[in-house]
C-alpha cells in the first residue's frame, strides 16, 4: 500500500454511518475505497452527484460519469443526479457532514491554504473556500512536509488562504492531529516514524497526547 493508500485508509476511519461527505481532489477521492462493506456513506460532488462509490476498474469507466475533479467514479443505490446550483445549495447550508480537502499549508490555528500552488497558474479558489467554511467537519489529508523538505504544518500559513479556523482534524504520512482551542494536539504517529520526527517536520508547536497511539 502507498503512502496515499494510508492516509486515505486512516482518514475513511472518520467516517460514519449514514453520513453526507465531501472528498476533494488526490487523496481524498481514494476513501471510499477503504470503507467497511455494508457502510452507507452518500458522497457529494460539485458537480452535481450524490452517492458516489468506488473508483471503476479499468475499462468499465462510464464517460458521462465522473467527480469534480472529472474522474470516472461509481454510483451507489440511491444516488442521485443535480445542477451545480444545487450541489453548491447544500454545502451553504451547512447539509455536508464531513469535508476531506487536500492541503498546502496548515496553521496551528486551523487555517487552511490549498487552492494556490507557487509557481502554477490557477482559475481560483473553487468550491474548497465554501467547502472549508460550511462543513460540519473538516479534515485534511497531506504530506507531512513539501517536496523541499519543509513543514506544512506551520505556526501562521504564508500562502494565500483558502479559509481561517476551518480545520477540525490533520492526517499526513507520518501523524493524526487533532486542531482544538489550545493548540495542536498529536494523537497518532504513523510507522515507521516516531514522535521525534513528527515534532521535527512540523513548524508549530505540538502538544502530546496522553493516549498517543502508534500506527503500524
Amino acid at each position: 500500500m502507498g503512502i496515499r493508500e494510508r492516509i486515505a485508509k486512516r482518514a475513511a476511519k472518520e467516517l460514519k454511518d449514514g453520513m453526507i461527505v465531501n472528498l476533494g481532489i488526490g487523496i481524498p477521492s481514494l476513501i471510499p475505497n477503504f470503507l467497511p462493506k455494508g457502510m452507507r456513506i452518500m458522497f457529494q460532488a460539485e458537480n452535481g452527484i450524490l452517492g458516489m462509490g468506488e473508483s471503476p476498474d479499468k475499462g468499465k469507466e462510464d464517460a458521462n460519469l465522473c467527480n469534480a475533479a472529472g474522474y470516472p467514479v461509481t454510483t451507489v443505490d440511491g444516488a442521485s443526479y443535480f445542477d451545480s446550483a444545487t450541489a453548491f445549495a447544500m454545502i451553504r447550508k451547512g447539509l455536508i457532514d464531513v469535508t476531506v480537502l487536500g492541503g498546502l499549508q496548515v496553521s496551528e490555528q486551523g487555517d487552511l491554504a490549498n487552492w494556490m500552488v507557487p509557481g502554477k497558474r490557477v482559475p481560483g479558489v473553487g468550491g474548497g473556500m465554501e467547502l472549508a467554511q460550511k462543513t460540519k467537519k473538516v479534515i485534511v489529508v497531506m504530506s507531512h512536509v513539501s517536496k523541499d523538505g519543509e513543514p506544512k504544518i506551520v505556526t501562521e500559513c504564508s500562502l494565500p488562504l483558502t479559509a481561517r479556523q476551518c480545520v477540525h482534524l490533520i492526517i499526513t504520512d507520518q501523524a493524526v492531529i487533532e486542531v482544538t482551542k489550545e493548540g495542536l494536539l498529536l494523537t497518532e504517529v504513523m510507522a515507521p516514524y516516531n514522535v521525534e520526527d513528527v515534532v521535527a517536520n512540523t513548524g508549530a508547536f505540538l502538544q502530546i497526547a496522553p493516549s498517543l497511539k502508534r500506527i503500524e
